[in-house]
Order: structure tokens, then sequence, then C-alpha cells
């Protein structure tokens, strides 16, 4: 075992928050595990691993304890070779009070690797019956959900567990983007669960998040925001910038070209008569397309997967990304919420009895019955209680 002591001050953080602490795997090694301690009540520190090969995982502040091994690693690691050579804990400084905070890493290696815990995948779970809306074109409405987070990062659910409550929920798919890892890309397509779960990671920072969806290999938070677009669009993914008003976690990264794709809608808007989410999408770009994500983590945070509902008009489950890309979709508050959707040159308004359908003009009229058909324009439009909260939105 190897054992590091230190303490990190505030002047450490300011100087640089990502921090890299060596140590050598020896020939032979089948494990590496590392543990941190700290006092949580005083401060956070993330952290993560690098190989002589590149990155090996990421659990930020959710674990304070990680091993990798040929065959199994932590989730939120990637197992595989463990590599004699020089590794390295990644620590992030997340949080770090003035008086500073003491640390320690123990490092161990060993020649037999441990076995792998096991798991169990809960059975399939009952998906209600889907709306009755039209296709269009060849194409259909599918619902889903762009942002979710399972025990590969800080959520509570396995991949199993969060596919089955998000098709109960009536989900046709739903994207998985923990923080900063790919560890559970592999997951995702090893079993039909009934739902498609697609492949993201939310690249994480304290200056802002954004997810990056499709199967792109992991992105390098640690570097400048417009690397993480340029590495999306190279690969052939997208960015969307996530929850750009949240809190501690709102959009404060300098970046060169806007990404058309934002969160407009996510489980932290709580008053949807806050406009202040749509301003600022109207403000980023003049062709924003608006996705929601629930930023689901744990049953009781957040918002259920679902909560609130993107629907994308595209060929199949399997090209919902070509559906974003092409700017074809609609938010609702959940899968059975009121809903409007883009018919060609109409907009179905389903359960919006009573709503006030909002057009990108400003020009405005009530919604009559269960299911209207009304003319559409171009643009983004929405529909609002007499209120004026925000009730669906569709590009």
């Amino acid at each position: 075992m190897t054992v590091f002591q230190g303490r990190w001050t505030l002047d450490d953080r300011l100087e640089s928050i990502l921090r890299e602490v060596p140590f050598e795997v020896p020939s032979g090694a089948a494990a590496v595990t590392v543990r941190l301690s700290y006092d949580r009540s005083q401060g956070v520190l993330d952290l993560g691993c690098g190989s002589p090969a590149g990155f090996r995982g990421w659990s930020g502040g959710a674990r304070d304890t990680y091993t990798i091994t040929g065959e199994w690693a932590t989730p939120g690691y990637l197992p595989g070779p463990v590599e004699p050579g020089t590794w390295h804990v990644w620590l992030r400084l997340h949080r770090v009070p003035p008086q500073g905070l003491d640390y320690t890493l123990e490092v161990t290696t060993a020649t037999a690797a441990p076995p792998a815990p096991l798991a169990e995948e809960p059975p399939a779970a009952e998906r209600p019956p889907r709306r009755d809306i039209p296709s269009v074109d060849g194409l259909r409405w599918y619902a889903g959900d762009f942002h979710s987070h399972t025990v590969h990062s800080d959520g509570a659910l396995t991949v199993g567990e969060l596919a089955a409550l998000a098709r109960g929920r009536g989900l046709d798919f739903l994207t998985v983007t923990d923080h900063n890892t790919v560890s559970h890309h592999p997951e995702l397509a090893a079993r039909d669960r009934g739902i498609a779960l697609l492949p993201g990671q939310e690249v994480t920072t304290d200056r802002g998040h954004a997810n990056v969806f499709g199967d792109v290999g992991w992105v390098d938070f640690r570097r400048p925001a417009d690397s993480w677009a340029e590495h999306a669009e190279r690969e052939g993914g997208l960015m969307s910038i996530n929850h750009p008003l949240g809190g501690d976690c709102a959009w404060l990264l300098p970046i060169t070209r806007r990404p058309r794709i934002a969160e407009v809608w996510s489980s932290g808007w709580w008053d949807r008569r806050w406009g202040a989410p749509l301003a600022w999408a109207d403000a980023w770009r003049d062709d924003v397309v608006a996705i929601g994500g629930s930023d689901f983590h744990r049953p009781g945070d957040d918002g259920l997967p679902g909560a609130p509902t993107t629907w994308v008009l595209a060929e199949d489950t399997s090209t919902v990304l070509d559906g974003v890309r092409a700017g074809r979709t609609a938010v609702s508050t959940g899968p059975d919420g009121p809903l409007l959707l883009r018919l060609g040159d109409e907009l179905l308004a389903l359960d919006a009895d009573g709503l006030v359908l909002v057009r990108p003009d400003g020009a405005r009229q009530v919604v009559h019955g269960a299911r209207a058909l009304l003319p559409a324009a171009g643009g983004r439009h929405r529909l609002e209680t007499y209120e004026n909260e925000v009730m669906a939105l569709c590009e």
C-alpha cells in the first residue's frame, strides 16, 4: 500500500482546480484500489483515475473508493488491462474551505483480482398504452428523456433498474448521461429491456454542464468547452447545454460556437410561470432546438424519468438523434401531460382543453377540446395555463 497525505488550500484550488497524484503499478498487478478520505462536512473532493493508456474512470464526489481490474471495475470506471507504469489519481478540488482541507489517499495493488460484485437485473416493467398520435410522412413521435444518472456516477439505480422505471413511466427511449464517464455504455445494449437506452455523458465542471449524446468515446471534461463540441461533431454525436440557469451549475463557460441544442426545460424549472428559460433560449440563438431532461438521480430527488418528456419525430428509436439534429422535437410535463406536436403544417394539441396556444409572434388563442388541430407557423409554439404556466413546447 502507498499512502499520500496532504492539505489542499483555497489558494491551491484557485491556482488549479484539477490535480493528479502519480503512483506506480508494478508488473504483474491484477487490480488497483484507491481510497480517499477527508472531512466531507468541510468540503468536497472529486475522484477519478488515469492510467498510462489514458482515461480509466471518474466518480466525482459520489465515491471515495474504486477498484479497477481486467474483468470488472467499480461503476464509473473502465475495466481492462492493469498495465504497469505510472498511473494517476485524479482529484478535482470542488469545494475547499478557507482553512484548507486535509486528505489521505491509500493506493493498493494486488496480483489477484477480487471477485466481481453480484448484480441482479430487475424484471422488465409493463409499459402503459401509447397515446393516439398519427405518424407524419412515415415518421413517429417517440417519448423520451435526455438526462438521467445511474450508479455509474451519482445516481442510486443500476442501469437495469433505471430502464424498468423509465419503461413503466411510458417512455420509448432514455439517454443515460452519467457524469464525466462512459463506463455505463456497455450495459445499455447488453439486453432487451423494452426501452431504447441511448449512450450519453454529462460533461461536468464547476462552471457549467453539457450533455454529449451518442457513442462518441469519452469527452475530456478537463479541456475547454469548445473542444467538447468539436469532439461531438467529429464523432457524429450531438451536444446540448444543460440547465443553463440551474443554480450553482448554471452555464458560465466561454464557448466560441454556441450549440444549437439546449436543455431549455429541466426538472429544476420548478415554477414554469418564470419565463427566464425561454428568454435565455431566445437570447442564446435564434434557432435553438429545445429538449427536456429530468436529470433523474434517485426517487424523491429531481424529476422522475420523463418529467419533463421530450418527444422526437423519427423513423424509430435508433434514429432519435437524427430527429433532434433536424429540430423535430417537442417537450411536455410528462408522458401523459398536455401535448403540442407539429404534424406538417398543423399542430396537434392533445389533452389541452382550456389551455392557451402561444404562437411565435406572441398571438394567443384558447384551445377547445381534448384533441384539436390548429394551423402552425414557423418557430416555437407553446401551451400555457391562464396564469402563463408553460405546459408544453413544440419546435
